[in-house]
């Protein structure tokens, strides 16, 4: 398989559109022959530290790794490693890049993944810093378009919620800039509305046409992608706030019908109340399908870093 052209994954931007082609197509060879990847990293060891609790996104790496024929090590929580006794990250990386081939790190500190890189003697992926990047949690909603839609330009894509601590919206928006025909309508309340910087930097220099609103409903008819997120409690300093945002947006069949018949809708998950488990039912919902494809994503990410033939 062609290698990715950078030996860290810390933000989507490493990736050239290529490389992210090519991981799909991988991913998409990996799901149809899995048998033929199942001992593609005999003894090769993913160190998985995260430093911030998760359950998809740490099993999925573990799965990944196990259905390749490695192994796995790691913890699940800072309090579980030796910066609760005050080491400093550069000094775990340092220690644990020896005792693995590939580490998979989620830290609650933006920049956390880039410390890592800089003092690692094997490739860092970055699992989540913060509200900042969540890199591979956007491959796999790469993946999950391509696979429902069979495409991943001439799209309208409502992405709902917690748009200015969502990590995987800022992702998300970066990598589908590059395709064409990208429309974006970003829906979110005043207070959790998109950052300036994704807007200047991303939106309105690559010339991608979007719409700020704080109504679901009235753009439902248009979207291909509906893209839910939920309001993190983790990223709140105030209690109050997080209890008036929390069910501002709460998805539902009465919402959905006026959605298109083959709209795609997506969540990188956990859910909280942002999505009614009626919608569950709904042909449209591929949220789960899209938790299942991250291990296929991930699966074909540490092969091309490992330079895995």
């Amino acid at each position: 398989m062609k290698k990715v052209k950078t030996r860290n994954l810390i933000d989507i931007k490493d990736l050239s559109k290529e490389d992210i082609d090519n991981l799909i197509k991988v991913a998409n060879d990996i799901i149809k022959h899995r048998e033929k990847y199942s001992h593609k990293c005999d003894g090769k060891i993913l160190a998985t530290l995260f430093f911030e609790p998760s359950t998809r996104t740490r099993l999925s790496f573990e799965s990944a790794m196990l259905r390749l024929g490695g192994k796995v090590l790691g913890f699940s929580e800072s309090s579980s490693s030796s910066t609760a006794k005050g080491e400093t990250l550069a000094d775990t990386i340092r220690v644990v890049s020896g005792y693995s081939d590939i580490i998979a790190m989620r830290h609650p500190k933006e920049g956390a993944p880039v410390v890592a890189a800089n003092n690692s003697l094997v490739p860092i992926i970055n699992a989540g810093d913060g509200g900042h990047n969540h890199p591979t949690q956007t491959l796999t909603d790469l993946l999950t378009i391509s696979r429902e839609k069979k495409r991943l330009d001439n799209l309208t894509i409502g992405l709902c919620g917690d748009l200015k601590f969502g990590r995987t919206i800022h992702s998300l928006i970066t990598a589908m800039s590059r395709y064409d025909n990208i429309k974006f309508i970003l829906i979110s309340p005043d207070e959790l509305k998109i950052p300036d910087y994704i807007k200047t930097e991303v939106l309105e220099k690559n010339k991608i046409e979007y719409i700020e609103t704080d109504n679901i409903e009235d753009y439902m008819d248009q979207l291909d992608i509906l893209y839910m997120t939920r309001v993190q409690k983790e990223r709140f300093f105030n209690e109050a706030d997080y209890q008036r945002l929390k069910d501002y947006y709460i998805l539902d069949n009465y919402k959905l019908s006026k959605a298109k018949k083959d709209l795609c809708i997506l969540h990188p998950l956990p859910r909280v109340n942002e999505i009614s488990t009626e919608v569950d039912e709904d042909s449209r919902a591929k949220y789960f399908e899209q938790a299942y494809n991250g291990v296929y994503i991930r699966m074909a990410l540490i092969l091309s870093l490992l330079e895995v033939e």
